[in-house]
């Protein structure tokens, strides 16, 4: 368990700024970028890794796609392919899911 910086996790000031408003409460990345038990804090408040688990981009569902601040996984679908210009999704690509939460200080 350790103490990371928020950007290592959440790549850009919008989706830490969601995450902060509870809107975005799971990322999945191409990569690990935290292990549960990571805390990491923005405007003030702390949160807490508390799931890392390795999927495929075939796993996901409308509530991962809610989870993560779209309205269900054809949106999500859509904003990948919008903001990673030569994204194009592969449902056996391998991605990891990270779970957190605010905690109490």
């Amino acid at each position: 368990m350790a103490q990371i910086d928020a950007g290592e996790l959440l790549p850009n000031d919008r989706v830490q700024q969601l995450a902060a408003e509870g809107r975005v409460t799971q990322l999945h990345r191409g990569h690990q970028y935290a292990e549960e038990g990571d805390t990491f804090e923005i405007d003030g408040t702390a949160f807490e890794v508390t799931d890392v688990t390795h999927r495929t981009l075939g796993d996901l569902t409308d509530e991962d796609a809610r989870r993560e601040g779209s309205a269900d996984l054809d949106a999500y679908r859509e904003r990948l392919e919008r903001v990673h210009g030569s994204f194009e999704w592969d449902d056996d690509s391998e991605v990891v899911r990270h779970r957190f939460e605010p905690v109490e200080s």
